[in-house]
């Protein structure tokens, strides 16, 4: 695995997987520290590091330690072992603290990483969106993962992985809330018409060959309010339930999801993905819309996607049909 600066101590990994695993009896600083290859004081520094971050670890006069709530943070040991028998649990890099998950994810891609090296953050302090807008990454709230791809597909195709990680968010997410998400193409998953994920894809690629990808996946699952100016639009999966979720269960699903619609669309093509929206998304057809690109604003009737998975709408001004590659999709009233 590639040598990145600030991922998080495959030891402290190991830690919180065996206290995880562990979390109905004391372990022993002396059987920690045998365990994971350290001394116990190290034990005991990694413990209070890990109470600073909110793990309740209580620790028990001569005895040792044990979780009182099991940690959710999404350390590779507890993925990895969930995610046998697919691309994503053999390369997973976890960050307590990063930039940007998508920078990290193509650094990789030019070192030469395999496909489905995963990347991870608790935090990000400078999450990306769509056309350079900033993502909002509260601490170990939410998920935020990217995902680096070798996809033989020409780049014309790119805009088929945006859906394909979309159908795998919205499956994941379908299962944690009393309502059914909506999907509102390209890459923006609602629920009661508020954005509650979102996605990014970038590439490095030439004319005719995709070198690879990086799919850049965000998901408000804990937040339990919004900012004040993301509020009435924005939402989390707490705030929609009122309950907690476990963020490494909504995780796991995600990526099984995207390992089966990712092989379903490589083996068959884009038809079943394309089937597939038009099924869960209200935006695929008959959706009066608005559109903005970097050169007009118009307003129209979505009329389905093309087989490259561009949105085509029917234009009220008598245009035709426009082929929308990429630009910022809204309901019309």
């Amino acid at each position: 695995m590639a040598n990145l600066p600030g991922t998080t101590d495959r030891r402290i990994d190991a830690l919180l997987t065996l206290l995880t695993e562990n979390s109905t009896i004391v372990i022993s600083g002396e059987k920690i520290a045998k365990e994971i290859g350290v001394t116990r004081q190290q034990v005991w520094r990694w413990v209070q590091k890990m109470r600073e971050l909110g793990v309740r670890v209580k620790g028990h006069a001569r005895t040792g330690y044990h979780i009182e709530r099991a940690p959710d943070i999404l350390v590779p040991q507890l993925l990895s072992r969930r995610l046998f028998g697919t691309p994503f649990a053999r390369r997973i890099y976890h960050f307590f603290k990063i930039d940007s998950t998508n920078t990290v994810a193509m650094q990789l891609g030019e070192q030469g990483e395999p496909h489905g090296a995963l990347v991870l953050a608790e935090e990000q302090t400078a999450g990306r969106g769509r056309a350079g807008r900033k993502w909002i990454s509260e601490k170990s709230a939410g998920i935020h993962c990217s995902i680096l791809m070798r996809p033989p597909i020409s780049p014309a195709h790119a805009p088929l992985l945006t859906l394909v990680a979309g159908l795998a968010a919205r499956d994941a997410a379908a299962e944690e809330l009393d309502v059914l998400p909506d999907i509102r193409w390209p890459n923006d998953l609602l629920v009661r018409g508020r954005k509650f994920s979102g996605i990014l894809t970038e590439m490095h690629a030439e004319p005719d060959r995709m070198h690879y990808a990086v799919i850049g996946i965000g998901i408000n699952v804990n937040q339990t309010k919004m900012p004040a100016e993301l509020a009435d639009f924005a939402t989390s999966l707490r705030i929609e339930t009122g309950k907690v979720h476990s963020r490494l269960e909504v995780l796991i699903r995600l990526l099984r999801h995207l390992d089966r619609y990712y092989n379903q669309f490589i083996a068959e093509g884009a038809g079943p993905i394309l089937r597939r929206f038009a099924e869960v998304s209200s935006y695929f057809q008959g959706k009066r819309v608005r559109i903005t690109t970097p050169i007009e604003v118009f307003t129209g009737t979505t009329a389905g996607l093309e087989s490259s998975g561009v949105l085509r709408v029917m234009r009220d001004d008598g245009g035709g049909i426009e082929s929308v590659l990429s630009g910022d999709v809204a309901e019309a009233s």
